[in-house]
């Protein structure tokens, strides 16, 4: 959909577009008054040519974490990227590792592939935002956590995590997840991203885009980079063997490396409102 509008947008189109806080079922159910609403306004003024514009600008969105509707005049916003290293013992922080910081290893075995918890799945038991502490508390899942905000943040557009990695086994995905973390400990997810990679690019700064939000963490939050080597079955196992994940019958494990010091720095990179 977010494709979809920048190109209309791209070609000078006249087009409008509305997020709200919505899985893919709610959006026919929970959100069913405000699209079919926006949908016939739209519809009334293109084609019965009614003469009026109820739309107050061109892009609506939710505000998640703030619980907001906000009215912009284009999407992706106008933003300031705010940069968080990845730091040894699993911190999150403004400020660089030491350079001589060694880095995080974890081990991934598709014999026993990381699960998937919540997200962008249409199964509504299943998806959108959940608690991730089980998820967290596995041996193939390493997280890195910022410390407690002084002031809320607000993250408007498409976060970027460079994570800096090393296999055994040139086989590997890396899923890469950003969760808001609350005063209590619960840790929800708001956005995340996949990379399936291959001898080609396993061993170097590989770059994953995660997906699009806006979400406000507020103040007393953290923010939580989860890094991990899939979520099966949203994404089918990496077998290991670089036969196909439908049909392969073999598995290998890897051992992964997160630098954050020697070898390199990883990073994540986070579009925050001005002002």
């Amino acid at each position: 959909m977010l494709e979809q509008y920048d190109r209309l947008r791209q070609r000078g189109v006249d087009v409008g577009l509305t997020i709200g806080p919505w899985t893919h079922l709610q959006t026919g159910t929970q959100g069913a008054a405000t699209v079919m609403t926006e949908a016939l306004d739209w519809l009334g003024e293109h084609l019965a040519g009614d003469g009026g514009r109820r739309r107050p600008s061109p892009v609506r969105i939710t505000v998640t974490g703030a619980g907001e509707w906000r009215d912009l005049e284009s999407w992706p916003p106008q933003t300031r990227d705010r940069v968080l290293h990845l730091q040894p013992g699993g911190g999150l922080a403004e400020d660089p590792p030491p350079s001589a910081a060694g880095p995080t290893t974890f081990a991934y075995d598709p014999a026993d592939p990381t699960p998937a918890v919540g997200g962008q799945v249409v199964n509504p038991a299943i998806s959108g935002r959940r608690d991730n502490r089980r998820l967290e508390r596995r041996a193939d899942v390493v997280t890195f956590t910022s410390a407690p905000l002084t002031e809320p943040l607000d993250v408007l557009g498409t976060p970027v995590a460079e994570i800096v990695h090393e296999t055994d086994n040139p086989w590997a995905d890396l899923f890469v997840r950003l969760c808001d973390v609350g005063r209590g400990g619960r840790s929800v997810n708001v956005s995340d991203g996949f990379r399936r990679l291959g001898p080609d690019d396993a061993n170097r700064t590989v770059e994953v885009q995660l997906d699009a939000l806006a979400h406000r963490f507020l103040a007393g939050h953290r923010l939580r980079l989860q890094v991990s080597g899939g979520a099966h079955p949203r994404w089918a196992r990496n077998l290991g063997t670089g036969q196909p994940p439908a049909t392969g019958t073999d598995l290998a494990p890897s051992v992964r490396t997160i630098c954050h010091g020697v070898g390199g720095a990883s990073r994540l990179r986070l579009p925050c409102a001005e002002g």
